[in-house]
C-alpha cells in the first residue's frame, strides 16, 4: 500500500504526515500507470518533493467527499480524467452509455455530468480560499468560450463556472512544476499570471502584454461568424514558439487569458517522467469490483511518442498535446518492456506501440524545433509538405529492438499508422515488416470516408491516396507469404457530407464486402475544427459554407446507409436513396443496395419521404472496429 499515494487519513498517518501540499481530484479510478494522467502529474509533484493525495471519484451529492484529506497546503488539483465526463457518459445520440472503463468493474454513475465544474464548486463550499488548478482534457478543452454539444448552445469558458483560479491545459507537466514552485514560495494564486500552458482571469488587461483580443463572449454566444472567427485565431495559435497571449472579454466579469502553450518536452524530460514509480495498477481497493476495464486495454502497450502533425478537422489534439512530436528514447521504451515482460500476466505480447500516431517519431520538418509549425499550412492534408521529412528508420529500429526482448513474442502495431505519411516514404522497409511482424490478420486504418469533398473537410488525403495504401499493404503481405487485410474506419454524418456522398460510402462497403457492425457517427466535442463547422456551418479557417447533416433522422439515414444490410434498416436507406435520386439501387442486380418492396407489403415505394430540411450538426469521436464478416476473397 505505500507503493500507492494516500487516499485517506490513515495512509497518511502511515507516511507521518499532517497535511499535504496536494490534493488531486479526478473523476476517474486510481490507477498508478503512466497512461492516467492523474498518475503523471502526481508522481511528477511527488518527485519534486511534494506530498500529494488522491481523491478518486468523490461521490459529488456529499459535500464532505472531497474533505477526507483535509486542505492541502498549497492547493487543489482537479480533473475530470482521462476522457471528457460527457463523452463518457452519452453517445453520440445523447443515450447514456453502459460502461464506464475508468471506475471500479465499469460501473456507470460514479462521476457527475461536467465533472471538473462540479469537483471544483463542491470544493470551494468548504475551502473558500485554497488554489483550485484545473488539468485534464475537460478543462483543456473548454479553457475558452465553446460550443456544447449537450446543451446545443455555446458556454462560457470553464474557468469561468468552476470558481476555480486557473487552468493547466495541455499535458501540464513543464506549466504544474512552475505553478507549484510559484505556490511554495508565498506567491498568491491571483499573480500567477506568467505560466505558460495555463488561463487564468483577470479584471483587465493590465498583466498581459499585447494580447489577441478575441471576440468577446457575448459577441460569440449571438453570432456564428464570430464563433469561427474566435476559433481560427486560436487554431492558429497553438504553437509554443509563436502563439500569442489571448483575451476574451466576459464583461463586467473581466476577462479570461489564455497564454502560450508550454513548451513541448525534451526526448529526457519525457524519459524521466515515464521513469518515475509507477505501481502499473490499479489501487488495490477496486480489486473486490473485478479491477478496472481501461488499465486491460493498456496494461500491456508502450507509448512512444507525444503530439500530432496529422491535423484531423475531427481530433482535439491540436489543442491538447499539439502539433510537434516528442519521442521518448529507445533505451527509455525497452526498460518498460523488460519491466512489463517480469509481470505475472505477461503472456509474450506487447499490445501496442505508439501514441496519437504510431509511426510519427519525429518532428515533421526540422524547422519546427526552432521555428514551430507553420500557421496557415498542415503537414500533410491536402498533400505532404515539401518540407516534410518522411522517415521510418527509428520508428523500425524500435520495433526491431522490442522483438528482440527476451519473452517477446510479438510487437504488435494498434494505435493507428498515418496511411499517407508511409506512402510518403521512398523507404518501404517499415511497411514490409509492418505486414510481416506487427499485424495479426487485420491492420486497422483511418480513411473515414471515400468522397474527396467530405475528405477535405476532415483533413484526410484523398480516396486515392488510401487506395494506393491499400496496393502496397496488400504487396507488402504477400511478399511476407500472410494474407492479412486492412480493416478501415468509416464515419457518417461529419460536415460536408450530404446525402449523396453517404450513398457513395455505401457503395464502397457494398463493393469491399463488408457489413460494418458499428458505424461511428460524428461526435461535436469541445475545441475540433469539425465541431466549429457543425456548429456555425462555416469553415473557420476559409469562411466557406459547409452543409451540416444535423437532422437526428437524417443522420439516422446516413448511419444506416453503411448497414444497409441490416433489415431493420430498410425503410431508411430506401429513404436515403430516393433523397439522393440514387432509386438505380433499388432492384435485383448485384450493385443494388436493397430489393423492390413487394406489392402490398410494407410502405409503397413511391410514398414521399419523411425527411425534411437539410440541415447540419457535426460529430467526432471516438472510432469503432469493423468486422469483415464476408469472404475474404470479395475483400480483395
Amino acid at each position: 500500500m505505500s507503493q500507492f499515494l494516500p487516499v485517506n487519513k490513515k495512509d497518511m498517518e502511515e507516511r507521518g504526515w499532517d497535511q499535504l501540499d496536494f490534493v488531486y481530484v479526478t473523476g476517474d479510478a486510481y490507477v498508478d500507470h503512466s497512461s492516467f494522467g492523474s498518475a503523471i502529474i502526481s508522481r511528477l509533484l511527488e518527485s519534486r518533493g511534494y506530498k500529494v493525495g488522491i481523491i478518486p471519484q468523490p461521490d459529488w451529492r456529499k459535500k464532505e467527499s472531497v474533505t477526507v484529506l483535509g486542505e492541502p497546503r498549497l492547493g487543489f488539483l482537479v480533473s475530470a480524467g482521462n476522457m471528457d465526463s460527457m463523452v463518457n457518459h452519452y453517445t453520440v445520440a445523447r443515450k447514456h452509455r453502459q460502461k464506464d472503463s475508468y471506475s471500479p468493474g465499469g460501473k456507470m454513475g460514479l462521476r457527475p455530468d461536467r465533472a471538473v465544474i462540479v469537483y471544483s464548486n463542491l470544493i470551494r463550499q468548504t475551502y473558500k480560499k485554497t488554489p483550485i488548478i484545473l488539468g485534464g482534457i475537460e478543462a483543456s478543452l473548454r479553457r475558452m468560450a465553446h460550443y456544447d454539444y449537450w446543451e446545443n448552445k455555446v458556454k462560457h469558458s470553464i474557468l469561468m463556472d468552476s470558481g476555480a483560479d486557473l487552468i493547466s491545459y495541455g499535458m501540464g507537466e513543464h506549466s504544474i512544476i512552475e505553478i507549484a514552485e510559484a505556490l511554495d514560495s508565498g506567491i498568491p494564486v491571483e499573480e500567477i499570471t506568467y505560466v505558460a500552458g495555463t488561463v487564468y482571469k483577470c479584471k483587465d488587461l493590465s498583466r498581459t502584454y499585447q494580447p489577441v483580443v478575441l471576440p468577446s463572449f457575448e459577441e460569440v454566444k449571438e453570432d456564428k461568424m464570430a464563433y469561427a472567427r474566435s476559433f481560427a485565431i486560436q487554431y492558429q495559435n497553438t504553437d509554443p514558439f509563436t502563439a500569442a497571449t489571448m483575451a476574451e472579454s466576459y464583461g463586467n466579469k473581466g476577462y479570461v487569458i489564455q497564454n502560450p502553450p508550454a513548451l513541448p518536452l525534451t526526448q529526457d524530460e519525457m524519459d524521466d517522467v515515464y521513469d518515475l514509480p509507477y505501481t502499473g495498477q490499479y489501487h488495490p481497493m477496486y480489486e473486490k469490483d473485478g479491477g478496472i476495464p481501461a488499465l486491460e486495454e493498456i496494461k500491456f502497450s508502450l507509448t512512444s511518442n507525444r503530439g500530432c502533425f496529422g491535423s484531423c478537422s475531427f481530433c482535439a489534439l491540436t489543442f491538447h498535446q499539439g502539433r510537434i512530436l516528442q519521442t521518448r528514447s529507445h533505451e527509455s521504451i525497452l526498460k518498460e518492456a523488460f519491466h512489463m515482460t517480469q509481470d505475472k500476466d505477461f503472456k509474450g505480447y506487447i499490445h501496442d506501440v505508439g501514441g496519437p500516431t504510431a509511426d510519427f517519431r519525429q518532428p515533421s520538418c526540422q524547422k519546427q524545433l526552432t521555428k514551430g509549425v507553420c500557421k496557415n499550412r498542415h503537414c500533410l492534408f491536402p498533400t505532404p509538405c515539401k518540407n516534410l521529412t518522411a522517415d521510418h528508420k527509428d520508428y523500425v529500429s524500435l520495433l526491431r529492438k522490442l522483438r528482440a526482448v527476451p519473452k517477446v513474442k510479438k510487437v504488435f502495431v494498434r494505435s493507428g499508422v498515418r496511411f499517407d505519411y508511409v506512402l510518403a516514404d521512398p523507404d518501404k522497409t517499415f511497411l514490409n515488416e509492418l505486414a510481416r511482424y506487427h499485424v495479426s490478420g487485420q491492420l486497422r486504418v483511418a480513411p473515414e470516408h471515400v468522397s474527396d469533398q467530405v475528405l477535405k473537410y476532415m483533413g484526410k488525403p484523398s480516396h486515392e491516396v488510401y487506395q494506393k495504401f491499400l496496393k502496397e499493404f496488400d504487396k507488402a503481405t504477400k511478399s511476407a507469404g500472410l494474407q492479412q487485410f486492412a480493416v478501415p474506419y468509416f464515419m457518417s454524418s461529419h460536415p460536408g457530407c450530404t446525402m449523396k456522398e453517404a450513398v457513395k460510402l455505401a457503395e464502397y462497403v457494398r463493393d469491399l464486402g463488408f457489413t460494418p457492425e458499428q458505424v461511428q457517427d460524428f461526435y461535436p466535442t469541445p475545441s475540433t475544427l469539425s465541431t466549429c463547422m457543425y456548429y456555425t456551418g462555416i469553415h473557420p479557417l476559409t469562411g466557406e459554407k459547409v452543409y451540416v447533416p444535423k437532422n437526428a433522422h437524417e443522420k439516422s439515414i446516413q448511419r444506416a446507409l453503411m448497414q444497409y444490410k441490416n433489415p431493420a434498416n430498410r425503410e431508411l436507406v430506401l429513404e436515403g436513396l430516393k433523397i439522393a435520386g440514387r432509386m438505380d439501387l433499388v432492384g435485383y442486380g448485384e450493385k443494388c443496395l436493397i430489393r423492390p418492396i413487394r406489392e402490398g407489403h410494407e410502405k409503397a415505394s413511391g410514398e414521399k419521404s419523411r425527411f425534411g430540411h437539410q440541415q447540419g450538426h457535426v460529430s467526432s469521436g471516438r472510432k469503432k472496429t469493423i468486422r469483415n464478416n464476408h469472404t475474404r476473397k470479395k475483400q480483395k
